[in-house]
């Protein structure tokens, strides 16, 4: 018995020692050098891994750029041109120039524009509300406020204002990786360029009932009236499905939408306020102050002839 259990032990470690021999040899031979400037590319990166370059991490994107030796095509929405630029220089390669954008959005269905007809009672998941209701407004376009798109940031660049329920991006922290915006299941969040100045005009609703229903349930909801197509002179207004779009490519940023929508569904974002002209003082009240100044009764009726003349 001791035999055998003798000749077992020595026969399953001379079997180990041989797969070592083996797997050794196979790593020297396969071997392949990593690329010195991927870590040191590495370091510039957000190194999130969001996804939102379109690969499944910051190291896949800088073994992709490598293996193709340009970039074209490849950036890192987190990084910004100017980390590219520095990305390519280390690469020896010349950095694609991508314009700044920014998660929109678009649903200003707040509790006080879209007013609470239901409640829903199960998994504080957007994903799973939307499945099995239309949401507490009854709208079924509208953002159901329980944050899947809070959670999926990597950025800590979105919460969920507790007044309004709705999602509040962070301008200084996103970096537009679009995770967010996959994240909802009812797609309301837009990545859209973030403008001159930061300034951006869009329609803050994904509504495609027709004006009456989409009224019915949220007080700010785009009816589809075309007051805005009509007004816009660079074409930028096209209305499909009931629903107003903003084309960021052709808007020039006048303002005439916004204040022509009945509804208020097209909002501007940080624009200076206007500002507030005085009007001129009335011409009775001019009467009235040189009434008050003036000595003698024929320069007063001169004055008062005139002004009615006129």
């Amino acid at each position: 018995m001791n035999s055998i259990l003798i000749v077992s032990v020595v026969v399953l470690t001379l079997i180990g020692v041989v797969s070592a021999i083996i797997l050794y040899i196979a790593a020297k031979k396969f071997y392949v050098k990593e690329d010195e400037r991927i870590p040191v590319v590495l370091e510039l990166l957000p190194g999130a891994n969001c996804g939102g370059c379109g690969f499944t991490g910051c190291k896949a994107l800088v073994e992709a750029m490598i293996a193709k030796g340009d970039m074209t095509g490849f950036s890192c929405p987190g990084a910004g041109n100017e980390t590219m630029d520095k990305i390519a220089e280390i690469l020896g390669l010349v950095a694609e120039k991508t314009e700044p954008k920014i998660a929109v959005v678009r649903c200003s269905g707040s509790r006080e524009h879209a007013k609470q007809k239901l409640a829903y009672e199960g998994i504080s998941s957007c994903s799973f509300a939307n499945s099995i209701s239309v949401g507490e407004s009854g709208c079924k376009y509208g953002c159901l406020g329980y944050g899947d798109c809070v959670t999926s940031c990597k950025f800590d660049a979105i919460y969920i204002d507790e007044e309004t329920g709705l999602p509040v991006v962070s301008e200084e922290k996103c970096t537009s990786c679009g995770v967010c915006a996959k994240s909802c299941p009812r797609h309301i969040i837009e990545i859209r360029k973030r403008g001159p100045k930061n300034r951006r005009v869009f329609v803050s609703c994904i509504n495609e009932e027709k004006g009456a229903a989409a009224k019915k349930n949220c007080e700010v909801a785009c009816i589809g009236c075309s007051k805005c197509v009509k007004v816009c002179t660079f074409e930028a207004i096209t209305i499909s499905n009931n629903l107003a779009y903003i084309d960021p490519d052709k808007c020039k940023l006048c303002l005439k939408c916004v204040s022509e929508c009945p509804t208020g569904a097209i909002l501007s974002v940080n624009f200076p306020p206007k500002k507030i002209v005085e009007q001129p003082a009335a011409k009775t009240e001019v009467v009235d102050v040189i009434k008050d100044n003036v000595i003698g009764d024929v320069v007063i009726e001169k004055i008062e002839t005139k002004v009615e003349d006129k």
